[in-house]
């Protein structure tokens, strides 16, 4: 594995354990986020070992797409583009179920992040 995929899949491992952390310690606007980080970054590093280019968006479907991640895994990007919303805007008002979307969120980050493991 060359060197730069390598570090893109290490911060994706990272920034999954990110999530789980602050999942535990009741942050789930944050784990939302790392979520969404942790499943971009392993997207991306398939895309830099299949197709040596990384495109700089954040369109998680798109970056599914892209890379031929399958369709019930594309089905959790849908959902996950959104995940930098509990986090990063507060003029949004917190989801009444933000623990359970979270948990959601980690589950299905875990299963895209095995699949990108295994094109890696």
């Amino acid at each position: 594995m060359k060197e730069e995929v390598k570090r893109w899949w290490k911060k994706a491992k990272d920034d999954l354990k990110k999530a789980k952390i602050l999942f535990d310690n009741k942050k789930y606007d944050g784990s939302a986020f790392f979520c969404q980080q942790a499943a971009e970054k392993g997207l991306k590093a398939v895309m830099l070992k299949e197709k040596n280019k990384i495109l700089k968006i954040h369109d998680l479907v798109e970056l599914g797409k892209r890379v031929n991640l399958p369709q019930n895994l594309i089905n959790y990007c849908k959902e996950l583009t959104l995940a930098y919303i509990y986090a990063r805007y507060p003029d949004i008002e917190e989801a009444k179920n933000i623990k359970d979307i979270s948990a959601k969120f980690l589950k299905n980050t875990a299963e895209i992040l095995k699949w990108t493991g295994k094109k890696l």
